[in-house]
């Protein structure tokens, strides 16, 4: 597919930590997060594997309820005023703020923005539009606090990069005001599946038959896998904010960012595509221990929209 890339990222110059990493990805993710693994046991396989992440310093981290919603807030030291609405990943079955606190916690330390990680429901005990609606709940407390639109951002991986997409067009629909920035990480933007792709060393990560059923966990029957409340692509992206995509080579969801970007592109939205040669899905979640995620990390909080006074 032909699109145009925003920037390239070199190699990781880590040959050996990037093997290892893969090779425990796929025997652990990719071998076990599938059906028919049971989802309650794929969700405390999860847990277990980012329960020893390491996390940035000089950032607290704080149990709350938004709109309902349980959430976990990352507050750098020297905050400001803006805000970051995380939306973990998980094929909506699965995932945590929890789970998600190295990418949240190494974005929060990167650029004195507070990240509010949400915990939405889940698949399949509450399908679309459950998550949607938790999210735009969450956006509307934001809003509530005080904190402008402009210096709010939304931001998610995966599952998490399709419900802040459906997320900011459900506000849009609604007339409230949108975001100053996107922010997804090889996002789900097609539940048709028909563009998925094939990595040449293959995804370490996921599987056609685990994205099978969170599709069918998560799309209410009789929907159109079509509706852009589920598959964004193919909505009107006009008037979005900014958006910044990373995806990685290894990865069946690479074509999912390349068409997002050339759709948002011809809607006039502002695109930056980041590619990252020789990694794989969500590869972020190794901050710490890969460099190659600590660079994205940094280009994340380069990204987002700065503000004016800062808050004590």
């Amino acid at each position: 597919m032909n699109v145009h890339v925003d920037y390239t990222a070199p190699v990781s110059d880590q040959p050996f930590v990037r093997n290892l990493l893969r090779g425990s990805m796929k025997s652990m993710f990719r071998g076990l997060i599938r059906p028919p693994v049971p989802i309650a046991t794929q969700r405390a396989i999860l847990r277990l594997m980012t329960s020893g992440m390491p996390l940035a310093k000089g950032v607290s981290r704080t149990q709350e309820v938004i709109a309902g919603s349980a959430c976990e807030w990352h507050r750098p030291e020297r905050a400001d005023e803006r805000v970051m609405l995380y939306l973990h990943g998980g094929a909506y079955l699965i995932g945590s703020p929890a789970t998600h606190r190295g990418i949240c916690a190494g974005i929060a330390s990167r650029s004195s923005v507070s990240v509010c990680v949400l915990d939405y429901r889940l698949a399949p005990e509450y399908p679309y539009p459950a998550a949607r609606d938790d999210a735009v709940a969450a956006y509307q407390a934001l809003l509530a606090r005080g904190y402008r639109p402009s210096d709010i951002t939304l931001a998610g991986d995966s599952a998490g990069g399709n419900l802040a997409l459906v997320t900011a067009l459900r506000l849009r629909e609604l007339e409230l005001p949108l975001p100053g920035a996107l922010v997804c990480l090889s996002p789900v933007v097609d539940f048709t599946a028909e563009h998925l792709h094939e990595p040449a060393v293959g995804d370490p990560l996921l599987n056609r038959s685990w994205i099978e059923q969170a599709t069918d966990a998560y799309c209410p029957s009789g929907m159109s896998r079509k509706d852009p409340g589920l598959s964004p692509i193919y909505g009107d992206l006009a008037g979005l904010p900014p958006l910044l995509i990373q995806v990685a080579e290894d990865e069946i969801l690479l074509n999912d960012s390349f068409r997002l970007a050339e759709k948002a592109r011809s809607a006039g939205v502002s695109v930056q595509l980041e590619y990252y040669p020789a990694l794989w899905h969500v590869f972020q979640a190794n901050t710490g221990v890969l460099k190659s995620a600590d660079h994205a990390l940094d280009r994340i909080a380069a990204f987002l929209p700065q503000t004016g006074a800062r808050v004590s």
